[in-house]
């Protein structure tokens, strides 16, 4: 392989760039758009549910139990009724999520030392924010319980005490965004390069200067690597910024090294762009090549990646599917080093496979690509 002539390609790819602006400030601003709006719209936070409530005993009891709902932030008394049909109306109308239903005995059967029920009426159309919400109410009232069981064994003596005392590491504030931003910047990274590296065979072949090319000295490997080095540095900036904005605006914690994160990042931004450009080589069309990249970036990286949905859950076929996907694993390392401060030293099969990931797929693009010029 002749650098020199690897370097007048990487030259001409990057003059490319710089004279269509556009394109430029669409490939630099498209990952900052995607970044704020999946980082502010996209919440996995459950909170301030809409709740009304239906307090039919109407005692000191019971308006503890409301005031408990109030004063709780992931609850939000929109109003009290007297009856089951203006919550049957408001959650039909989506006003409400969440009824809270206090029976007429409620205070009598705490006084006699027996179980009192409180109803929940939920919307099940969401079933994760119904769950969630059911699992919230039920901590309000298990507190509420705890508490009127403390007043009655402080007459006694020696009363057997639980006290449990809960700790949570890597995100104490149990923030949605810490989650969703790591894992988010590796969706992005690997849509735009993949986006990018897809376009710039086959749009040779469109604008019918692929035959100059290959009329050049340019071997295909030199062809491959001038090209992906030019769209490396674009796909560079597009990873800061990305990386700057989840540390400055989002405030995700940045626990581990910073030198480790841009290493790992260069190496999947590398292995993306590779199977960009070996998406390209495959079509001559320019709609094909993108569709294509689209279809084998997005899809897995958004969906088999553990971004939102654990792969734990998912079936067992899916997560075999799942171990190719190289999102996978710089999700892993990502948000290893943002939340957990860790390094090579826990991460380093993830950076190995991300390595092996890259060789090859650049591998296979060569490959492709000399089949082309054959």
């Amino acid at each position: 392989m002749n650098f020199r002539r690897t370097r007048a390609i990487f030259r001409k790819e990057l003059l490319h760039i710089l004279r269509d602006p556009r394109s430029l400030v669409a490939a630099l601003l498209q990952p900052l758009i995607m970044l704020l709006i999946f980082g502010w719209a996209l919440s996995l936070d459950v909170d301030r549910i809409p709740t009304y409530v239906y307090d039919a005993d109407q005692t000191p009891q019971s308006r503890e139990l409301i005031r408990d709902f109030q004063g709780s932030r992931y609850f939000q008394v929109v109003e009290q009724v007297h009856s089951y049909a203006p919550i049957e109306q408001a959650i039909d109308k989506r006003q409400c999520l969440l009824g809270v239903v206090i029976p007429r005995d409620f205070a009598r059967d705490l006084g006699l030392n027996k179980s009192a029920q409180v109803q929940l009426l939920v919307d099940g159309s969401d079933s994760n924010t119904a769950a969630i919400a059911i699992n919230y109410a039920e901590a309000v009232v298990a507190v509420r319980s705890a508490q009127l069981q403390a007043s009655i064994q402080t007459a006694r003596v020696n009363a057997p005490n639980v006290d449990t005392q809960v700790r949570v590491w890597y995100n104490p504030n149990l923030l949605s965004q810490n989650f969703i931003v790591p894992g988010l910047i590796a969706v992005i990274v690997m849509i735009i390069a993949a986006n990018l590296g897809s376009l710039t065979i086959a749009r040779e072949w469109e604008n019918g200067t692929m035959e100059q090319l290959l009329s050049t000295p340019a071997r295909p490997m030199e062809l491959a690597l001038g090209k992906l080095a030019a769209y490396f540095v674009v796909g560079t900036a597009d990873m800061l910024i990305a990386l700057l904005v989840g540390v400055y605006v989002f405030n995700v914690p940045l626990e581990g090294s910073a030198v480790f994160l841009l290493v790992s990042s260069a190496v999947f931004l590398f292995g993306a762009l590779g199977l960009g450009i070996m998406v390209s080589a495959m079509f001559r069309s320019q709609l094909m090549a993108y569709q294509m990249g689209t279809l084998l970036s997005f899809l897995p990286a958004f969906l088999l990646s553990g971004f939102i949905y654990p792969l734990g859950s998912m079936p067992r076929v899916i997560q075999l599917v799942s171990l190719i996907v190289p999102a996978r694993y710089f999700m892993e390392i990502a948000r290893g080093i943002f939340l957990k401060g860790i390094g090579l030293e826990l991460l380093w099969f993830n950076f190995v496979l991300l390595v092996g990931y890259g060789v090859l797929v650049f591998y296979f693009a060569t490959r492709k690509l000399r089949q082309k010029v054959a």
